[in-house]
């Protein structure tokens, strides 16, 4: 009886073992993929920002050469024309209600 309690809390010594080596390798696993994600992140944000600035040249470049009448692109400068329109009525009907 007495060897089968020895034999049990062996075994429940090693298993505690086993699971504490478990946990400090899954910690130590959880402190790297942190690393990683961070580092992901950062990279996501830095291309989202580039694809943000390359998406604003290519919208400059169509209304340059739009400008320049090429005509695959006068509906664009028809679109950017009339936005500009529609911001300055807005500007007008703020100054004309704010009684200047």
């Amino acid at each position: 009886m007495l060897q089968d309690l020895e034999n049990n809390f062996s075994e429940l010594e090693r298993k505690i073992l086993t699971l504490q080596k478990n946990y400090k390798s899954l910690t130590e696993n959880l402190k790297e993929l942190n690393i990683e994600h961070e580092e992901l992140k950062k990279k996501y944000d830095e291309e989202r920002r580039k694809n943000q600035v390359l998406a604003e040249e290519q919208k400059n470049i169509k209304l340059y050469s739009a400008i320049s009448g090429n005509p695959e692109h006068n509906r664009l400068m028809k679109n950017h024309i009339n936005r500009l329109v529609k911001e300055i009525d807005f500007c007008i009907a703020q100054l004309q209600n704010s009684g200047l």
